[in-house]
């Protein structure tokens, strides 16, 4: 069993308000969770409208699995128009 942890930085330039960028996103992790079965937090700037950091963690057989997962996930958040996709880590627990 293998552990990995992706930190998102998102950017929402579309949000001009905390409760606009909460909705996009919920929107976000609800379709993560759902998509790939993963925990989802956001996990800082959670007082500015158009940034978020969200901690994404895949449990999985083997590293390739992992990686393959992550792969998607980083993929998924690219092509969603309402965000951009600042920075992205990833590392091993």
């Amino acid at each position: 069993m293998v552990v990995k942890l992706i930190t998102l930085d998102i950017h929402c330039p579309g949000c001009s308000s905390l409760k606009e960028k909460r909705f996009v996103v919920s929107s976000i992790k609800a379709r993560l969770r759902n998509r790939f079965n993963v925990s989802v937090a956001e996990v800082s700037w959670q007082d500015k409208w158009q940034r978020a950091g969200l901690a994404v963690v895949v449990v999985a057989n083997g590293r390739a699995g992992a990686d393959s997962v992550g792969e998607g996930i980083v993929r998924f958040v690219e092509r969603d128009p309402r965000v951009q996709l600042a920075d992205v880590e990833q590392e091993w627990r």
